[in-house]
C-alpha cells in the first residue's frame, strides 16, 4: 500500500500575504514535526497549489483513524504552543477532514498531487465506493504513481479547539500521485468528471498541488 497507515488527516487554508512568512516559518520548524512525534503518527506532507484553492495542503498519515481519537492527539491539540495559537488565528478559508483510508493502489508517492473532494449521496456510499475502486488503478499510466480514497468521519472532522472556524462533512477526497501536472490533470479529466448515471454524489472541488517536502517519523528519530 503506498499510503502509510489506515488514518489520515487532512487540512487546507489560505493565509494573508503579509503572514504568509512566518506561516511558512512555523510550518517548517514546528508543527510538522510536532505533530509527526505525536505517537501513532506516520508522515506528513505539505503542499502548495498549482492550480487550487485554497493554497496550502496538508495530509498526516497515521496508523489508525483512531489515533486522531487518542489521549496523546487530544492532549496536543489542548495544549498549543504560543507560536501556534498567534498562526492558527489567522488561517483563512480552513478545512479539516479526519478520514479512513479506504483504497490505496500503486507503489510510492508522487511530487504533484490531484485532489478531488466529493459528497457521497446519503445511502449511496457502498455502491459509489464500488465505482471508485475501479477507477483507482494506476497500472499502465505513464506519469501516474499511485491512486487513493479517504473517507471523513463526520464526528472527528471540521472545527476544534484550536480551530473553531474549520469547515468539515462527511465528504471523501480522491487523491491522485503523479510525477507531472499533465499526468495529473489528464487522468482527472478522463476518469473523474462523469460517474455512472444516477449521480452517487456531489462533486464539491478539484485542484492540483505541488509537494514542498515530507516528513517521517523515522526521520525525528535520526535528527
Amino acid at each position: 500500500m503506498p499510503l502509510a497507515g489506515k488514518g489520515m488527516l487532512l487540512t487546507s487554508m489560505d493565509i494573508d500575504p503579509e503572514h504568509e512568512a512566518d506561516f511558512n516559518r512555523w510550518y517548517d520548524r514546528e508543527h510538522l514535526e510536532e505533530r509527526v512525534a505525536i505517537d501513532g503518527f506516520l508522515e506528513a506532507r505539505r503542499y502548495l497549489a498549482h492550480q487550487a484553492s485554497p493554497k496550502y495542503l496538508f495530509l498526516y498519515s497515521t496508523v489508525a483513524l483512531e489515533v486522531l481519537d487518542s489521549p496523546a492527539y487530544r492532549a496536543r491539540l489542548a495544549s498549543p504552543t504560543e507560536w501556534s495559537k498567534k498562526t492558527m488565528a489567522r488561517f483563512k478559508n480552513m478545512s479539516r477532514a479526519v478520514a479512513r483510508i479506504t483504497v490505496s493502489r500503486g507503489t510510492g508517492r508522487g511530487a504533484v498531487l490531484g485532489i478531488i473532494r466529493l459528497r457521497p449521496l446519503p445511502g449511496s456510499e457502498d455502491t459509489f465506493r464500488v465505482e471508485l475502486a475501479l477507477k483507482l488503478d494506476p497500472t499502465g499510466l505513464d506519469g501516474i504513481i499511485s491512486m487513493h480514497l479517504i473517507e471523513s468521519d463526520a464526528r472527528l472532522s471540521g472545527p476544534t479547539a484550536e480551530l473553531p472556524a474549520a469547515a468539515g462533512a462527511s465528504d471523501w477526497f480522491v487523491l491522485i500521485d503523479g510525477t507531472s501536472v499533465n499526468a495529473v490533470a489528464a487522468l482527472m479529466n478522463a476518469r473523474f468528471e462523469t460517474f455512472t448515471a444516477p449521480m452517487q454524489a456531489t462533486p464539491i472541488s478539484q485542484g492540483i498541488y505541488h509537494l514542498m517536502w515530507d516528513l517521517a517519523k523515522s526521520d525525528i528519530a535520526l535528527s
